[in-house]
């Protein structure tokens, strides 16, 4: 007998999910820690949130990092859950912080003083979909459960999944 492999639509959409969400964040990441996609680099970032928006340096960091290798893992299917509650948390911050009072809609045509938070409800509502989902069996993560063979407890499955 053969084993038959199962295709899923809530894996499909997890791996849909995460590569769009990967897309977008990456680049946003990318521009915060080495300056490209006409972005600042670290530096001149980490001088704007500890001394503009006055964010201690450890949450600069953490911003940085969940933005560019968030990305990465979320791409990939690693930590997949945990990764996406922290973009949440992130970006519902980022919202609560520097857009609500620009309104719901971005500055598509200069009109505003700042940026509308419609973008933040999208990539809000990705990863909050990630974290119920979880990562699926299109993932690295998946893989490393096969490799180890091992039931997978709550706690492990939230931190590889």
């Amino acid at each position: 007998m053969t084993a038959k492999t199962q295709f899923s639509t809530s894996d499909a959409g997890s791996l849909i999910t995460r590569t769009f969400l990967a897309t977008v964040l990456f680049p946003h990441g990318c521009q915060l820690t080495f300056g490209l996609f006409g972005g600042s680099g670290f530096g001149p970032t980490m001088s704007y949130f500890t001394g503009v928006e006055k964010l201690p340096y450890f949450v600069g960091v953490m911003v940085i990092l969940i933005q560019f290798l968030g990305s990465i893992f979320i791409l990939a299917g690693l930590a997949t859950r945990l990764v996406s509650f922290s973009v949440v948390i992130l970006f519902i911050g980022m919202v609560l912080t520097s857009h609500i009072e620009f309104g719901f809609f971005m500055n598509w045509f200069g009109g505003q003083k700042g940026e509308g938070y419609e973008f933040h409800l999208l990539v809000i509502g990705m990863a909050s979909s990630l974290i119920a989902t979880g990562a699926g069996k299109y993932s690295a993560s998946a893989l490393l459960q096969r490799l180890i063979k091992k039931p997978a407890i709550i706690w492990t499955k939230f931190l590889i999944d």
